[in-house]
C-alpha cells in the first residue's frame, strides 16, 4: 500500500470537514484556558509577605478545581469522531497494515490535530491576558506581566496537550488492533463494569478520612499540596463512577420505556455510557466546583459579619473574586465541553440518523431522544456530583456553612445554568441533525 492511498484513506470524507474542525476547537479551547488558569494562578506565587500562603492555597486549590476538569475536556477532545477513526483504521487494518503501522499514522494524526488548536489556544491566551491583568487582588491589578506565561511555561502545556492527545490516540486504538472486523461491523460494546464503582466509593471514603485527619498533623505547605492532590484525586474518581451510573439509570429507563422516544434515548445510553458521560460531564465538575463555592460565600457572609481589619477586608473581597472567576471559567469549560461533545456525537452518528429517517422515523423523535438521552442522567449526575464534594468538604468547615442559604442558593443557581447550558447546546446541535435527515 503506497502513501497516496494511505492520505486517501485519512482524508475526510465530502461534506465531514466539521469531523476533524471539531478536535482543533476543543484543542484551542483546552490551552487557552489552561494558559490563562495557570498564568493567574503563578502571579500569587510571587508574593512573599506573610499572607501570601493564603492566597497560594486558595490559588492552588482553585488550580486543580480547573485544570482536572479541563484535561478531561483535552482528552475528550482526543476522542472526537473516535468511531469515524476507527473506521478508517480498521480498513487499514483488513488490508493488511501492521499495528505499529496504524499506531504510527493515529499518533501522528492526533498530534498534528491537536497542535493546531493549542497553536490557537496559545494566541487566544496572548489576547486575553491583557483582560486577565485587569482583575485586582489586594487593591491593585494583577498586570498582564504576572498572568501571561512565560515562553517556557506556555511550550510545556504544549507539550503536556500533545501528550495528552498522543496517549489519549494510542488509547483508543485498543479495539481497532484486537478486532477490526469486529469495530467496521459494530459488534464491539464498551463495557462499564459494577467494580468502578466499589473502588471510587472506597478512593472517596479515604479521601475523606485524610481530609478529616491531615490538615490537624501537617504545616501549611504539605496541607495545600495534599489537599489540591486529594481534590484532583476526586474529581478524577467521578469521571470513574460517573459512567457506570449512567448505565444502570438507563437500564432501568429502558425496562420502563413506553414512548419510542424513551426507548431510543435508553438505548443510546446503553450504546457507550462512556460517551454519555461524557455529554454531562462538564456539568457534573461544575456542580463539585460549587459547593466549594457555595460553601465560600457562606464563609465571606460570616467573616463579614464581624469587624475586619483593613486586611481581613481585603482577603474576604479578594475570596470573592477568585470564587467568581472560579465559576466563570467553570461555565466556560461547560460550554465548550458539551457544545463540543454534542455535536461531535451528531456528526459520528450522522450514517445511524441516515438509517432511521430511510426506515421512517421523524426526525422530531430522534431530537426527543437524543434530548432525552442528555437531560435525563444531567440532574441525577449533577446531584450525585454535588454530594461527593459535600462529603469532602465537610471535615473542613463543617454541616453549618454548607447549608448555610447563601451556599445552596450558590449551588442551585450554577446547577439550573449548568442544566441551561446543556439544554441549550441541545438545541443548537439540532440544524446538525436535520442535515443529516436530508441526507438520509
Amino acid at each position: 500500500m503506497n502513501a497516496q492511498t494511505l492520505a486517501l484513506l485519512f482524508r475526510p470524507a465530502k461534506d465531514q470537514s466539521s469531523v476533524l474542525l471539531l478536535p482543533v476547537v476543543a484543542f484551542a479551547i483546552v490551552t487557552a484556558l489552561v494558559m490563562t488558569v495557570v498564568g493567574g494562578a503563578q502571579s500569587f506565587w510571587a508574593w512573599t509577605d506573610p499572607e501570601a500562603p493564603i492566597y497560594q492555597a486558595l490559588a492552588a486549590i482553585a488550580l486543580v478545581l480547573l485544570v482536572v476538569p479541563l484535561m478531561n475536556l483535552g482528552g475528550a477532545a482526543a476522542r472526537l469522531s473516535a468511531r469515524r477513526r476507527d473506521e478508517r483504521l480498521s480498513t487499514l487494518r483488513l488490508l493488511g497494515v501492521t499495528p505499529a503501522g496504524v499506531t504510527v499514522m493515529t499518533v501522528i494524526e492526533s498530534v498534528l490535530v491537536a497542535a493546531t488548536g493549542a497553536f490557537i489556544g496559545a494566541l487566544g491566551h496572548l489576547a486575553i491576558s491583557p483582560l486577565i491583568g485587569m482583575i485586582p487582588f489586594r487593591g491593585a491589578p494583577l498586570g498582564m506581566s504576572a498572568v501571561l506565561l512565560s515562553p517556557i511555561n506556555g511550550a510545556a502545556v504544549v507539550l503536556l496537550v500533545l501528550l495528552l492527545a498522543a496517549a489519549s490516540a494510542v488509547l483508543g486504538l485498543r479495539r481497532v488492533i484486537i478486532s477490526p472486523l469486529g469495530v467496521r461491523l459494530r459488534t464491539t460494546a464498551s463495557p462499564v463494569h459494577w467494580l468502578r464503582v466499589v473502588a471510587g466509593v472506597a478512593v472517596l471514603a479515604g479521601i475523606f478520612v485524610m481530609m478529616k485527619v491531615f490538615p490537624s498533623v501537617a504545616d501549611l505547605a504539605v496541607t495545600i499540596v495534599v489537599l489540591a492532590a486529594l481534590f484532583g484525586v476526586a474529581l478524577a474518581v467521578l469521571n470513574v463512577i460517573g459512567p457506570w451510573v449512567l448505565k444502570v439509570e438507563a437500564s432501568r429507563h429502558l425496562r420502563r420505556a413506553q414512548q419510542p422516544a424513551g426507548l431510543l434515548a435508553a438505548r443510546m445510553v446503553l450504546d457507550s455510557p462512556k460517551a454519555s458521560w461524557r455529554q454531562v460531564s462538564g456539568v457534573a465538575m461544575t456542580s463539585f466546583i460549587a459547593v466549594f463555592a457555595g460553601t465560600g460565600v457562606s464563609l465571606l457572609n460570616v467573616m463579614s459579619a464581624g469587624d475586619l481589619n483593613d486586611a481581613d477586608a481585603a482577603l474576604a473581597a479578594d475570596i470573592g473574586t477568585g470564587l467568581t472567576i472560579t465559576l466563570i471559567a467553570s461555565f466556560l469549560m461547560v460550554a465548550a465541553s458539551v457544545g463540543v461533545n454534542q455535536a461531535a456525537s451528531v456528526l459520528d452518528q450522522r450514517d445511524l440518523h441516515s438509517s432511521l429517517h430511510r426506515l421512517g422515523m421523524p426526525m422530531e423523535t430522534v431530537h426527543t431522544a437524543r434530548r432525552r438521552a442528555i437531560m435525563s442522567p444531567l440532574l441525577t449526575v449533577s446531584i450525585g456530583s454535588a454530594l461527593c464534594a459535600g462529603v469532602l468538604v465537610f471535615p473542613l468547615l463543617g454541616m453549618a456553612l454548607m447549608t448555610a442559604p447563601e451556599s445552596l442558593l450558590t449551588i442551585g443557581i450554577v446547577l439550573v445554568l449548568g442544566i441551561g447550558i446543556v439544554w441549550s447546546s441541545t438545541q443548537a446541535t439540532r440544524p446538525l441533525l436535520a442535515r443529516a435527515f436530508q441526507e438520509g
